[in-house]
């Protein structure tokens, strides 16, 4: 798709499920140089072992966000198999459900720690490497959740993806110097595991709130991260790219309402 993209060396945080193996697997497929960071080592192998079998390079680190030590050596170890780090894919999230009434600190701190600190530590380990190239790409998964909608359960991580957006604005502007961009991309409702466990009535009902009609899918999010990393899109800096079918925008139940006999029966 991006002929720019061939080459280039590639770190995917929170690259074992969802998202952020999409990430992983759409950028191989152009051509880059995959460094695939998770937690679980064995998830991180089984993406890593799909991508070359595509003919892909990809090599899998295990490592926690929220170390930011284990994140130095995430960067130490792009620099050592890839000569350097182009793009960052700061993906690497968790969205427990709690109510503010049942919430406590460390339910509070954990979202934080993990969503925001940890994208934080993953941008810090990485500068060095990516401004002495004077070239590169910082990409950030935040959400609709929290910048633009609010949902019962997840007040702490919509404040923790309110909190990136917030990030990105002054980074980009520090980063700009070094020809580095910095951007988010921000899903709405996609067909990750977590949300396929619930079922297919649960997956209709989602969505109904979509003007598309149906939910997004990690390559979605996947595909809006490579036009952003891109040397087309190198004028692009400090914006929010929201994918989502249109969700935010209806202003009532009734806008979807007004549509719904307009979709093909399935």
């Amino acid at each position: 798709m991006f002929t720019s993209l061939k080459g280039r060396s590639v770190i995917v945080t929170g690259a074992g499920s969802g998202i952020g193996r999409a990430m992983a697997k759409v950028f191989a497929k152009e051509g880059c140089r995959v460094l695939a960071v998770a937690r679980n080592e064995k998830k991180l192998e089984e993406v890593c072992a799909q991508i070359k079998e595509q003919g892909g390079i990809a090599e899998p680190f295990a490592a926690d966000v929220k170390s930011l030590d284990e994140m130095k050596a995430m960067a130490a170890k792009a620099k050592e198999l890839f000569g350097g780090i182009d793009i960052l894919l700061s993906n690497a999230g968790i969205f427990p459900e709690k109510r503010l009434s049942e919430m406590t600190d460390k339910d509070y701190d954990n979202v934080m720690d993990t969503n925001v600190r940890g994208m934080f530590h993953a941008v810090w380990a990485c500068q060095e490497i990516m401004k002495a190239k004077r070239h590169g790409r910082i990409i950030l998964t935040s959400s609709i959740t929290g910048p633009n909608t609010g949902f019962p359960g997840w007040a702490h991580y919509g404040a923790s993806k309110a909190a990136q957006l917030g990030f990105m604005h002054t980074a980009a502007i520090e980063f700009a110097p070094y020809g580095i961009t910095v951007n988010a991309v921000s899903p709405g409702n996609v067909l990750s595991e977590g949300l396929l466990a619930n079922g297919e009535d649960y997956i209709k009902q989602m969505s109904k709130s979509v003007p598309l009609g149906h939910l997004g899918t990690p390559e979605d999010i996947a595909n809006a991260a490579l036009f952003l990393a891109s040397d087309e899109a190198g004028f692009i800096t400090a914006h929010n790219l929201i994918i989502d079918g249109g969700q935010i925008w209806p202003e009532s139940v009734t806008a979807l309402d007004a549509i719904r006999d307009e979709f093909p029966e399935d």
